[in-house]
């Protein structure tokens, strides 16, 4: 980078009012000279602006307007290294400087027909109106550039101080414009610490059905935004207790259902949020955090024991193949969501896993079950000891300090046989094309049966050499029925 670039480059202070370590590229203010000597109003807007008075770091530079599109890009030429068409229908442009990944949208007004998942979008013509049709005051604030004036005509700087999520209309007229808006209130208070106040709260109960009209992929956006924020908590009750999540992820509330007025067994809803809460703390020692794999795992372990709750003699209370029916619960509801096939694979494996440990009691496994556990698990383990740990949500204190006691026994065999055997990479100790030569068939349907006896042999009894494995193979194949059958009918 030339000194000429890294002058480009350097950051300058903020005026009075924002904190005192608070900076932003000096870019910024040549970007709003150069809109301003074409005739045009720049300001930069929104989550940028109010990460600047939490002291957040400003990551993304979002600004907003008066030109249209095709001005945007004609005054970014000859500046930006880079500029695309980010959906000039919206009035969105993107431009690259640098490190830097820049968005500037034209003043707009966009409102939801009733019966629509499109905005409808007008471009307008002052700043005010531009931040009035924004979702809450705290992101209805702008600073005009170059000159760094603060525009906060809604309160936003007092509701961010109070702590509190106010709308710049009135929270129906908002809710209607734009229903995602109530997940993102939800969103907020899991991100930004934040409460939403009683007529937001209100208009969130009375429109949570609106929730309906807003497309799965968008709804799924703000979940994870939700799931992987400092305490997704706050934002799953505020779910729940507004209705929504009664339509968004309605296996949720229905954990509430599996108490019983006796209390008798623990609160599942809450143990659930306990467990995600624990998951949070244990993730850093597992997995990259944050993670929503794990997150949304821990959160929906349970899902399946309103399905599976009996009661038995003596007032017991049961849930059998919870974990079986959870799995297959959290894949319904995640495939529903238009999540990606890996993400929700992994999800639904932990959850019909988390029970796994459970039978490992004092430390009776044999070295086969210590293998199968691993094995399993796959490339989820770390999540999977994350998740069992996190698990542990019992106040006595003797039989929580068994239970760690036991998983840390566990994770020591697994890391001795690891050291052994490779634990993660377990395969047959014959191939398929061994497999297909002593055997003397073809490639089909009957090698794939073959390799998992072989597996299930090896996980069973360790590693084997060639003539052993060969027998063994050979022993399995003498009760097969193809084993009479001529090779060119096999």
């Amino acid at each position: 980078m030339s000194k000429n670039s890294s002058t480009r480059y350097a950051t300058v202070p903020l005026p009075a009012g924002f904190p005192d370590d608070v900076t932003l590229p000096k870019f910024v203010i040549e970007l709003g000279k150069r809109f301003d000597d074409a005739g045009y109003e720049l300001a930069l807007v929104g989550g940028p602006v109010r990460d600047m008075f939490l002291s957040s770091t400003v990551t993304d530079l979002d600004f907003t307007t008066d030109a249209k599109p095709e001005a945007i890009q004609q005054v970014l030429t000859g500046w930006a290294h880079t500029q695309w068409d980010i959906g000039a229908a919206f009035g969105t442009i993107g431009a690259r400087y640098g490190d830097w990944t820049v968005e500037i949208t034209t003043y707009r007004d966009e409102k939801y027909d009733p019966d629509s998942r499109k905005p409808q979008v007008v471009f307008g013509t002052e700043l005010i109106e531009d931040l009035r049709r924004r979702d809450f005051t705290v992101n209805a604030m702008a600073l005009r550039l170059p000159d760094f004036e603060l525009v906060d005509p809604f309160g936003g700087v007092k509701a961010l101080v109070a702590g509190v999520l106010e709308t710049p209309g009135t929270p129906e007229a908002s809710f209607s414009d734009d229903p995602l808006r109530m997940m993102r209130a939800a969103r907020f208070a899991a991100q930004l610490g934040v409460t939403v106040s009683e007529n937001v709260a209100a208009a969130m109960q009375e429109m949570a059905a609106r929730i309906e009209i807003i497309s799965a992929e968008r709804v799924r956006e703000e979940l994870v935004k939700l799931m992987i924020a400092p305490t997704p908590r706050a934002g799953l009750e505020l779910l729940v207790r507004s209705g929504i999540a009664d339509y968004v992820l309605p296996e949720l509330p229905a954990l509430r259902e599996s108490s019983d007025d006796a209390h008798r067994h623990k609160d599942v809803y809450q143990h659930s949020l306990q467990v995600m809460d624990n998951a949070i703390q244990h993730e850093a020692d597992y997995v990259e955090a944050p993670n929503f794999v794990l997150r949304f795992a821990a959160l929906m372990h349970d899902i399946g024991k309103p399905k599976t709750r009996r009661f038995e003699p003596g007032g017991k209370v049961s849930f059998r193949h919870h974990d079986v029916v959870g799995a297959k619960m959290v894949a319904k509801r995640m495939r529903e969501l238009r999540f990606d096939k890996d993400t929700t694979k992994a999800v639904a494996r932990l959850v019909e896993l988390h029970m796994r440990f459970y039978g490992y009691g004092e430390g009776e496994w044999s070295d086969s079950a210590v293998r199968r556990y691993v094995t399993d698990a796959g490339n989820l383990l770390p999540h999977l000891h994350a998740l069992t740990r996190s698990d542990v949500t019992t106040r006595n204190k003797r039989k929580a300090r068994r239970l760690a006691d036991n998983y840390n026994d566990l994770e020591a065999r697994i890391e001795q046989l690891a050291e052994e055997e490779e634990l993660a990479s377990i395969r047959p100790d014959l191939d398929g094309q061994q497999i297909m030569e002593i055997l003397g068939i073809k490639p089909g349907p009957l090698v794939g049966r073959a390799y998992k006896y072989l597996l299930d042999v090896r996980l069973d009894q360790g590693p084997a050499d060639y003539e052993t494995a060969k027998q063994a193979l050979l022993d399995w194949w003498a009760d097969q029925p193809e084993a009479q059958t001529p090779d060119d009918e096999a």
